[in-house]
This record gives structure tokens, C-alpha cells and sequence, in this order.
């Protein structure tokens, strides 16, 4: 196994003179393989460090976190030695919680500061969780919410080997996601930018625009065509636009 930080990043296409690290976060149950194309997509000078989370990947070994103050703890002390040059954070659905309470952790702990935290697919981390919570439905309920939400492979669905193999990590990761608990705190002082799906039932753009409450500097708000997972089915308009952003950055 990969011993410290380097269990926690897969860099695709490392880059030493790269202007600027972007540390991307996944959705529940996601690995860093959901960026591998990232790297030869984004504009120049950035390089892409996807984060393994445990429990999944080269990872599946270690038990998955269910407490998200003991995952951001975990995260900014394998990170730490990375952030020496200009990052910035992209978390999607669970991943933007992640990436939000990791910049505050960073900043109260090590007076470091991303400069943009790109939030996609999830509501702000003020908003009262208004869904119906998933991770302590049995089995059969909680893989017919999984197909509803379109983010798990129908071969994984249908497969019950892969399902066994992949349940612990996604019940973890509900978990932490439906019971993180909101603490306030002033606000960052770096651009956020947000994304949605247009079609996404679960985050509506009320629930995205609240975001603005978490920054004292620039917010915008960007919808995507697709539902929950226009990460993928929008790709390359979503990372047009990151691209953009971290240019004028």
C-alpha cells in the first residue's frame, strides 16, 4: 500500500510548473478515477490532483469515513504538503461539503486559503437537509434510491458480487453526507462558484444561490444541462467553465 500523502492523490498528469493545484472531491461512493479525463481538458498550467478517498480505489481496504470532521482532519494533514503553490478546491455533491469544511479547516488550522472553492450538486452547507436520508435503508431500498439518482453503473446495480464490494463505502459516504451537521462560521474569503443540473430534482437553484452567504468575495451560480450527475453527462461544458474561472483567478 502507498504510504502518506500519497495514498490520498492521484495526480493523472503531474506538472511541476504548474500555476496552480485543483483538488477535486468525489460524490458518494465516487474514487478519483471520476477525473482521470480532467487533466487534458482544463486549460493550461493546472494541474489536477483527484483525491482517494478510503475505501474505494487502491483504497478498498480501509473502512470508509462516516464523520465528516474526522475525514476533513484526515484530509488537510495529507494535503498539507501539496499546498505550497496556489490551489483551489472542486467538490461535487458529498465532495462539495468536503472541499467547503476542508477551507475552513485550512484556514483556522494553517492560515491557507484556496483561491476559488468550486461547489457542484449540492445544496449550501447552511440549508436544513430536505431529502429523504438513504443510508440506513435496507438493501433493496437503498440500490432502487441509487438507480434513481442515475450515478451508479446499471452493470454494479445488476452485478451482486460488485454490490457487496461497493455498499460499504456508499453507506458510509450517505451517512456522512445526511448527518454532517452545519456550524457557523464567518464566511471564506475566496470566489465560490456553484453548479446544478437543470434537470437535477434535489438541488434546485434557491438551494445553490444560498452558497453566497459563505463568501465575502465573488459568487456565481451556473446550471448545466443533465440531473444529479451532469458532472459526467455535461463534462466538457462543465469544464469549460472551470476553466474560465481559473483563468480570470
Amino acid at each position: 500500500m502507498m504510504d502518506g500523502p500519497t495514498r490520498w492523490l492521484v495526480r493523472p498528469r503531474p506538472d511541476p510548473g504548474a500555476k496552480l493545484r485543483l483538488f477535486c472531491f468525489p460524490y458518494a461512493g465516487g474514487g478519483a478515477a471520476v477525473f482521470h479525463r480532467w487533466p487534458s481538458r482544463l486549460t493550461a498550467g493546472v494541474e489536477v490532483c483527484a483525491v482517494q478517498l478510503p475505501g474505494r480505489g487502491a483504497r478498498y481496504r480501509e473502512p470508509a469515513f462516516t464523520s465528516m470532521a474526522d475525514l476533513v482532519e484526515a484530509a488537510a494533514k495529507a494535503l498539507l504538503p501539496y499546498l505550497g503553490r496556489a490551489f483551489a478546491l472542486f467538490g461535487h455533491s458529498m465532495g462539495a461539503l468536503v472541499g467547503f469544511e476542508l477551507a475552513r479547516r485550512l484556514r483556522k488550522d494553517h492560515h491557507l486559503r484556496p483561491v476559488h472553492l468550486f461547489v457542484s450538486g449540492r445544496e449550501a452547507p447552511q440549508t436544513p437537509f430536505h431529502n429523504r436520508p438513504l443510508h440506513a435503508l435496507p438493501d433493496e431500498e437503498f440500490v432502487a434510491e441509487l438507480a434513481a439518482l442515475n450515478g451508479t453503473p446499471k452493470e454494479i446495480l445488476g452485478n451482486r458480487e460488485m454490490l457487496e464490494f461497493v455498499m460499504p463505502a456508499l453507506r458510509a459516504d450517505f451517512r456522512l453526507s445526511e448527518t454532517y451537521l452545519y456550524q457557523a462560521e464567518p464566511p471564506l474569503d475566496c470566489p465560490i462558484s456553484a453548479f446544478g443540473g437543470i434537470a437535477d430534482p434535489r438541488v434546485r437553484p434557491p438551494y445553490l444561490d444560498a452558497w453566497r452567504e459563505q463568501t465575502t468575495a465573488a459568487f456565481r451560480r451556473t446550471m448545466m444541462p443533465g440531473d444529479h450527475f451532469f458532472l459526467s453527462s455535461a463534462e466538457p461544458r462543465l469544464l469549460a467553465a472551470l476553466s474560465r474561472e481559473l483563468d480570470a483567478d
